[in-house]
C-alpha cells in the first residue's frame, strides 16, 4: 500500500517515512504544498499524512483542492497546531482525522490502519463506468449486461483502475497488483493487458498519459 507524507520538516518527514516503510508501506514524501498536489495527481494513495504548515500551498488549501476534485483518499492531518478552532477547520475542510505533534508512533500507525480498513469497506464489490461493470467478488466483467471473458491479469488491471477511477495509476503500481515481491516482472505485461482490455471493452475506456500512467475517466 502506498502512502503520501506531506511534511516540510526534513528530519520528521524522513523519520516518519522510515517508520512507515518498516511497517510495510510504500511511502512518498512531499515537502511543499505544490509537491503534495502534484503527487496526488500523478499517483493514487491509500492514505495521506498532511502537515498544515506547508510552503507554497498550505495544508488546508491542498486539502480543499483535493476534496474539490472529489478525491476521497483518507487524510490524517499531522500538525503542531492544537487549538480547537484549528482542529475544527481541518476536519471541516475534509480531513478524516487530526493528530497533534508530538505524537505516539504506535497510535498513529493504528489510526492509519483503521482508516485504510474503513476505505476498503466503503469500496463496493460492483464498480462500473462507461457501460462496463466489474464484480470484484464474482470476478466477472460485463458490457451492457453481456459477459466478457478477460484473463486474470486483465481483470486485476481493470479492477485496480476501476477502484482508482478518475486518477492516474502508475505502471509500477499496476505491476504491483499483478506480482508479489518474489516474482519477476515482465516488461510489457501491463501494455499487453491494457491492449487486451481496450480490444474487448472499447478503445476509449482506458486513457494513457506519458509520465502519469493509466486511468479510467469518471462518467460525465
Amino acid at each position: 500500500m502506498r502512502l503520501l507524507i506531506a511534511e516540510d520538516d526534513p528530519m520528521l518527514g524522513a523519520g516518519l517515512r522510515r517508520a512507515l516503510q518498516r511497517a510495510g508501506y510504500t511511502v512518498d514524501l512531499a515537502v511543499t504544498g505544490d509537491e503534495a498536489m502534484a503527487a496526488t495527481r500523478a499517483q493514487a494513495y491509500e492514505l495521506i499524512l498532511l502537515d498544515l504548515g506547508l510552503p507554497n500551498i498550505s495544508g488546508i488549501e491542498a486539502l480543499k483542492a483535493l476534496r474539490g476534485r472529489r478525491d476521497a483518499t483518507p487524510v490524517i492531518i499531522v500538525t503542531a497546531r492544537d487549538r480547537p478552532e484549528q482542529k475544527v477547520e481541518g476536519l471541516d475542510a475534509g480531513a478524516d482525522d487530526y493528530v497533534v505533534k508530538p505524537f505516539d508512533l504506535d497510535e498513529l500507525l493504528a489510526r492509519i490502519r483503521a482508516h485504510i480498513r474503513r476505505g476498503e469497506q466503503r469500496t463496493s464489490d460492483a464498480l462500473s463506468a462507461h457501460g462496463v461493470s466489474v464484480d470484484l467478488a464474482a470476478r466477472t466483467v460485463t458490457v451492457a449486461g453481456e459477459a466478457v471473458a478477460v484473463t486474470a491479469k486483465e481483470f486485476k488491471v481493470l479492477a485496480t483502475l476501476m477502484r482508482r477511477m478518475g486518477q492516474f495509476v502508475a505502471k509500477e503500481e499496476l505491476e504491483g497488483a499483478l506480482y508479489d515481491d518474489t516474482a519477476e516482472v515482465e516488461s510489457n505485461t501491463i501494455e499487453v493487458a491494457v491492449y487486451g482490455l481496450r480490444r474487448k471493452l472499447g478503445s476509449g475506456l482506458i486513457v494513457t498519459a506519458r509520465g502519469l500512467g493509466y486511468t479510467i475517466p469518471k462518467d460525465a
